[in-house]
């Protein structure tokens, strides 16, 4: 078991909230049930939030639709001074941030520190772009009519995120959201609603009115909250972070009031390196790519590539950084990868190996649970794999790194792309053409030529086919907040 390990202290412990926010109050379910929250790496109670019902995610909804008749006629600048706050807030706070991450998550301080200032960074981002958020003036077809646009707030806006990254995946909806001039009511996942409710606290001292901003919590009650964000007439919009199978469940639900939907769903990242590639560089890019959260993102390498001529290099160069890794508690500054998120996660992992190597794919290292706990998974590298084993279609979401050898580019092109979903992709090489050809034929919505870590704020996130559709980030994420309203004026007396 891990030793040594307990929980944080925080500099301003009123950051560390137990309780729903409904309308700008702390609000505990009528009911006054709850339910626990683990910490990952030992399963002991970091403590409890409040196992709402439909019923309070109504008042929430209807406090953010009262608010929307005022927020919706704030000007961009007041928006944008609001956003500003709070991304300082965030930054001044930064150290608490990441420990309450760090605690309900388990993954490594330095990684929490990272996720951060990153999630942050969406709060400066759409800061800056409140204040863009431009029309158009169209010629028209008639003489004497003149038509403009106008980009309106959708309405009352439904978030609802995972557990992986507890702020990035708040921070880069709700930025946008505010940013146009929306209203929110968020549900973050069960297993990390503190970094959540940290933020909420941090968006009250920035200035966000009462009722922009709520905060709906729940576990065995997930599928009711869902429920009645997707069916409630005064959501005007859904955005989900989530498996594909549950976005496919809210999509349905959504269409009952034809809801705006925006989804960044399942992945399964092909990373392929070619002969040509420069090898150190491509272990790295894979390592980071990889084993990033214990392998728990959407764009992590899900399928590893390797050009026939240099598999055996690269394998073994790969085996070598893994078994450099530390295992351990997040808040150990030695530990370089913590644990999963729960026994649920390592049983999947279990799975796909077990599927893998009964298939003939061999153990490079790793391939079993770790001694720390129930939780550890040990990084596993598996060589020999082939098409038929269940890794190279289903997502892992875990501490695996799969080697599938390939021949010519036209057969890896036809492997990355034979999948249902289109996330994230990577290649490396040095050939110019070739880099190319291979980005443009991709079937995925992001693609790293050569790097790794693709996620900025700058830059849009999103996918294709069952990856969801919908970009986050970016100058196209306010887009996904808005409606276009083109006004005509006509007999204005022009001849």
């Amino acid at each position: 078991m891990v030793s040594s390990h307990q929980a944080p202290k925080l500099k301003d412990q009123s950051l560390f909230k137990q309780q729903g926010l409904i309308n700008g109050q702390w609000a505990d379910a009528q009911s006054g049930e709850t339910f626990t929250v683990t910490d990952p790496v030992n399963n002991a109670e970091i403590g409890t939030c409040p196992e709402m019902t439909r019923k309070e995610v109504a008042e929430a909804i209807d406090a953010a639709r009262k608010a929307f008749a005022d927020f919706r006629n704030t000007t961009p600048r007041e928006r944008s001074t609001i956003l500003k706050k709070w991304h300082q807030l965030c930054m001044e706070n930064a150290d608490d941030l990441a420990k309450i991450l760090t605690w309900e998550n388990g993954k490594p301080l330095a990684e929490a520190q990272g996720e951060v200032k990153y999630g942050s960074a969406f709060f400066e981002w759409f800061a800056e772009e409140a204040v863009r958020l431009y029309g158009d003036v169209i010629p028209s077809s008639t003489k004497g009519n003149r038509i403009i646009t106008l980009k309106q707030p959708v309405g009352v806006v439904g978030i609802i995120t995972p557990w992986n990254f507890p702020i990035a995946m708040i921070t880069r909806k709700v930025g946008a959201a505010v940013a146009a001039g929306c209203t929110v009511v968020c549900k973050p996942g069960a297993e990390t609603p503190y970094s959540a409710l940290a933020l909420a606290e941090l968006g009250i001292r920035a200035g966000l009115p009462a009722g922009v901003f709520n905060i709906v919590t729940g576990e065995k009650n997930t599928k009711d909250i869902g429920l009645e964000l997707t069916t409630n007439p005064s959501v005007r919009k859904i955005s989900f972070t989530g498996s594909t199978a549950v976005g496919k469940i809210l999509m349905q639900q959504s269409a009952s009031t034809l809801k705006k939907c925006s989804f960044e769903l399942g992945g399964n990242a092909p990373f392929i390196v070619f002969d040509d590639a420069d090898i150190d560089l491509a272990v790295a890019g894979a390592i980071a790519c990889k084993f990033r959260a214990s392998g728990q993102t959407c764009v992590c390498a899900n399928r590893i590539y390797v050009q026939k001529g240099i598999y055996d290099k690269f394998a073994k160069a790969f085996v070598e950084k893994v078994n450099g890794f530390k295992l351990g508690s997040g808040f150990d500054p030695d530990t370089t990868h913590g644990p999963l998120i729960h026994d649920r996660a390592v049983a999947k992992v279990k799975e796909l190996v077990d599927d893998a190597t009964s298939k003939g794919a061999k153990v490079l290292t790793g391939g079993e649970k770790s001694e720390l706990g129930k939780n550890f998974w040990a990084p596993t590298v598996l060589g020999g794999m082939t098409n038929d084993m269940r890794i190279a279609k289903d997502e892992i979401f875990g501490a695996v790194a799969p080697l599938f050898e390939f021949e010519s580019e036209e057969d890896v092109i036809a492997l990355a792309n034979d999948t249902d979903v289109g996330l994230a992709g990577y290649f490396y090489s040095n050939n110019v053409n070739r880099i190319w050809r291979v980005a443009e034929a991709l079937e995925v919505g992001m693609v790293g030529v050569n790097c790794a870590i693709i996620s900025d704020a700058v830059s849009p996130f999103g996918g294709v086919k069952e990856s969801g559709f919908g970009r986050e980030g970016s100058k196209y994420g306010l887009d996904e907040y808005t409606v276009i309203k083109s006004v005509t004026f006509g007999n204005t007396g022009a001849k």
